[in-house]
Order: structure tokens, then sequence, then C-alpha cells
């Protein structure tokens, strides 16, 4: 039997399966009348997961790595918010139990993030269900599941996977993971990725479809799990395995090498960051700059608006960790479909057509400046370049070069060093963008293709969505044809062109990019090696060949088959 789900971290692990379930955290509802005893109830199981959080955070930094224990910092910081607990004790002062009180405000918080439809930020609702079992799990004595003691070979099979589970796994225990829940940019893919553990998520019911020490293999990279598998299945998976690995060793020779074609075009390849510490792990994973900084989660992790000298100080640190590198920062890409109650955003029917990204920086001018003059500031450390999203028209980027010059002349008054030269791009991921890229190349200074928007809008669906999931592909001839219709005018009008959507590091379609002439590639830190690997296996001629044949494809379906007949 082969179960299918979503292909979330590459490799193959073969072993027995166990299954684990989070502890039963049923309660039975009830009213109080010692409210000021049962706000301390709360309070006092808050400070037990804090504490317990905490001790995983750190085993997890020495196990895992520090952006990983990071989603565990986070969870703190987020049931640290006196608003979200002020929320839970005026239920409390009502009549209401802690246990109810907490799952009320979570879900709360919960149900508004998914509401938004916004990939990452649907991923903090986990993180608030996260919270939630945790202070649950307090308040009823019962503590989560720790895979610290499984036994060699394990597969784990769960319903999602948690950070606090994992934070204890020894070396070699678990070879792979199964979920029931969970995308790429879920937390289960983060952590089993950094883990370099095989991982299939988001297959429906396998915790019941599965048993404790089933053999099973688990193929991380086509998203497969063989249940039971055969002699000669088993052979086959221990040759793909062998092989994966031996890849997996053969990049370190790509350490510290130029990212150049088979045929000699060189290439610049940068990794996409959300916070300033990821670019630590972004120069490690021997990046030559950052081609997306998405300064969003500075604004959503804080419980005010971040000063200029708080946003100075993040963007000079990610500046420095760059050491001189490019490090490409996106205005605040946020808006209708990013709720932050201190921004005072208004809820939309339509939010991805709404009042978002630059137009709401540009009808706040009181918010944009504050960015755009700690952005000009930080310019002084580094290699900084503003990117602006959700451009649809030329008056959105002379708008924001005009107010970029207008502070510039503030600093010169003021004495305040920055860059005068500091470079202003596009992040071309709307249609609109991409008819008039001719006319925007002539005021920018250079694009940035976002794939992941720029598919969608192009094919009007939601990913999120499974009725319509079906026409979200970089694949498809309209979304191909729209970047290629971006790059070749960046390059006509001498300006770098690069990308920073997931489709930047498909190995598939590298050598369309290539022939289209992309300038740059931004990646996640962890596919540095790899996608510089893939480029160094096309000659600009096969590339060009490749994609005459793709181009002339009517479907996206044709354009895989080509595409994957042709992978190297």
């Amino acid at each position: 039997m082969e179960l299918k789900g979503t292909a979330a971290s590459a490799g193959i692990g073969i072993g027995s399966v166990v299954v684990v379930e989070e502890p039963n955290l049923d309660y039975e509802s009830h009213t109080v009348e010692d409210t000021a005893a049962e706000t301390e109830r709360l309070k006092a199981a808050i400070e037990s997961y804090i504490d317990y959080t905490n001790e995983q955070a750190a085993t997890m930094r020495e196990t895992v790595g520090e952006k990983e224990a990071e989603i565990l910092t986070g969870h703190v910081t987020m049931i640290n918010d006196p608003y979200m607990q002020g929320e839970m004790v005026k239920l409390i002062e009502g009549g209401m139990c802690a246990e109810d009180a907490l799952v009320q405000i979570c879900d709360m918080f919960a149900t508004m993030f998914e509401a938004t439809g916004d990939e990452l930020t649907m991923q903090r609702a986990t993180d608030v269900r996260d919270v939630k079992t945790g202070v649950l799990a307090e308040l009823l004595n019962k503590r989560p599941v720790d895979l610290g003691t499984l036994p060699l070979g394990s597969v784990v099979v769960t319903h999602d996977l948690t950070p606090s589970m994992t934070a204890g796994i020894r070396q070699g225990a678990v070879v792979g993971f199964i979920t029931e829940v969970g995308g790429l940019t879920s937390h289960s893919a983060i952590l089993a990725r950094a883990m370099e553990i095989p991982a299939v998520l988001s297959i429906a019911g396998v915790c019941s479809r599965l048993a404790d020490s089933d053999q099973v293999i688990v193929d991380g990279t086509a998203g497969t799990v063989a249940v039971s598998p055969t002699e000669e299945e088993l052979a086959a998976a221990r040759d793909a395995q062998a092989a994966f690995l031996a890849e997996r060793a053969e990049l370190v020779k790509f350490v510290g090498a130029r990212t150049v074609s088979a045929s000699g075009e060189q290439f610049e390849l940068f990794a996409n960051i959300g916070k300033p510490d990821d670019a630590t792990q972004a120069m490690e994973r021997d990046a030559e700059g950052v081609g997306l900084f998405r300064t969003e989660f500075l604004f959503m992790d804080s419980k005010s608006m971040p000063t200029e000298d708080e946003q100075f100080e993040a963007y000079k640190k990610a500046a420095i960790i760059c050491k001189n590198k490019p490090l490409i920062i996106r205005t605040l890409d946020i808006g209708g479909d990013k709720e932050i109650e201190y921004l005072g955003l208004e809820r939309e029917d339509n939010p991805f057509m709404g009042f978002r990204a630059i137009r709401y920086c540009l009808a706040r001018e009181d918010v944009y400046r504050t960015q755009l003059r700690a952005l000009l500031r930080a310019s002084a450390f580094g290699e900084i370049r503003i990117m602006v999203p959700l451009v649809t028209c030329v008056d959105e980027l002379t708008a924001v070069k005009a107010l970029v010059h207008r502070y510039m002349q503030e600093f010169d008054h003021e004495g305040v060093a920055y860059n005068p030269d500091i470079q202003i791009g596009v992040m071309m991921e709307t249609p609109a963008a991409s008819l008039i890229a001719d006319l925007l190349a002539e005021e920018a200074d250079f694009f940035s293709i976002g794939t992941n928007d720029l598919t969608g809008y192009t094919m009007c669906c939601d990913r999120g969505n499974d009725k319509v999931r079906y026409l979200y592909s970089t694949y498809n001839p309209a979304v191909l044809r729209s970047i290629r219709h971006v790059i070749e005018a960046g390059n006509s009008a001498g300006i770098m062109v690069g990308m920073c959507g997931e489709a930047a590091a498909d190995p598939m379609l590298i050598p369309l990019w290539i022939a289209f002439g992309l300038c740059e590639y931004s990646v996640s830190a962890t596919s540095v090696l790899s996608t510089r690997k893939h480029i160094s296996l096309w000659t600009k001629e096969e590339a060009c060949a490749l994609a005459e044949k793709v181009m002339k494809l009517k479907t996206a379906a044709e354009v895989y088959d080509v595409l994957h007949e042709s992978a190297r």
C-alpha cells in the first residue's frame, strides 16, 4: 500500500512506525465563584508553561539550532502578551473557568489568523493552538509528548509535529515523520528540514491507518509512504537512500564556489530571511547575500509599532551580519490580510485585492516614514537595497522614491549618515507589474520576481483553497510567459533581475531561468548549495534549447512532464 502526502523534507527514511498521540486534554466546563483563585490558577499554569517551554527551547538550541528554538521562544512571547492574558482574565472574572477562558481566547486569535488566507500569517494560527495545548496541559497537569526516548529507526506518525515534541530527539533515533496536517511552510516542515529527517505531511487519517511497528518507507522527496514494503521495494529504497546521502555529501564541494552555469555564466545566489538573526544562517549556508528580508515579522512580533530606532537596529544588525554583501529589504508587506491591532487595519471582504502593502504604506506616511528613515540610517552599515511590494503602477514606485529623497534631505540637515546611492527596486508579483515591466524598469534599480503571489494572481487562484489548488502552478504557460517578459524587460533596461519565490530553487525550472536570463536567485538558506549545484549542471545553450521546446507547450502538465524528463 502506498500513501500520498506533501513532500516536506527530502530524503528516504526506512523504519518502524511509532504512532504518537497527544495527551487527552478533555475537561468539563464549569462556572467559578472564586474568580481571584481561578485567575491565579491560570497564571500559575502560564508560568509553568513558560518555564517548561524555555527549557525545551534551550535543548532545541543545542540539538537543532537557534532558528528552530525561536519557534518555541515565539510561543513564550505570544502567551506573555498582556492583551491576550487580559482577555482571558476578563472571562474568568465573568465566572468562566480557566480552561474555557484559555480555549476561547486562543481559538479567537487562531480563527482570526486563519481567515487571512495568507500562508505565513495562517502559520501563526498553529502557533496559537500550540500555546493553547501547552497551557491547557499545564492546567490539567498533563505534559505533551517527548520523543527523546524513542528507539533507533523510528518513524513518528502523529497528527501534527510540534516543537515541544522534537526538542529531545536523539541523533539517529527518528528516521522519518508522517503527519495528518501541515504544509511546506508549517513548523512540522521547518523542523524536519532543520533536522534533515525525511517527512511526508498532510496524509488524512494516517494515525488510524498505520499502527505501531508497521514497516514503512518515507520518501520525503516524492511525498509518498510505502507501507509493509516488499524486499524488492526495500532494496530500491536503500539504493535511493544511499544515492540521496551521496548527493548531499557532494554539496560540500559547492561551499565557497562561485555560482556559475556549466558554460561559465555567473549568477548571484542569495537567501530569504524573516528576522535579522536569520542572516547568520544565510551566511553560514554560503549565501552571497540576502534577496528578501520580510520586515512584516518585526511588526507582527511586536505589541506596538516598532520605533525608528528599533527598526534601525534590526536592519543594521542584518547588514553587519551580511558583511557588505547585498541585503534586499522588502518594505512593510501588510494590510487587510494580516491583522495587527495597533496599525488600525480594517477587515476586508477581499483582502488580497485590498488595502495592503504599498497601498497601505503610501496612505500611512507616519508608518512608512519610520521604516524608510530606519532603512536609510542602516544603509550606512552595509549594502542595503529597498524593495517595494505589490506594485501595480509606476506612480507607486515614483512616490516611494520621492519619499526616500525627502528623508535624505532631512538627514542632510540632521547630519545623519546614509548611502545616497541606495537602490530602490520592485517586487514583481502582480500581472499589472508584469505588463508594464518595461515602464517600471525605467524607474527601478532592480526587479525581484515573487513567484508565489505572481502565480496566484496570474491564475486567479488561492493555493490554500483545495478546490482550486490544481490551478496554482508556476509551470503554467501563462506564469512562465509573465516571468520571461519581466526578465526580458529588466535585462533590456540594464537592471538586475532576481527571483525570490519558491520557484527559484526548483531544479526543474532552473534551466528555464538560465535561458530567460535571470541574474539572481534568492532561496531558503537550506537550498543555497543545492541551487548552486543545479545551476552548474546546465550550459546556456542546453537551457535555451529546453526553454524553446517548453514555451511552445499549452498546459502546465505538458510543461511539467517535459521538465521532469529533462531533469538532472
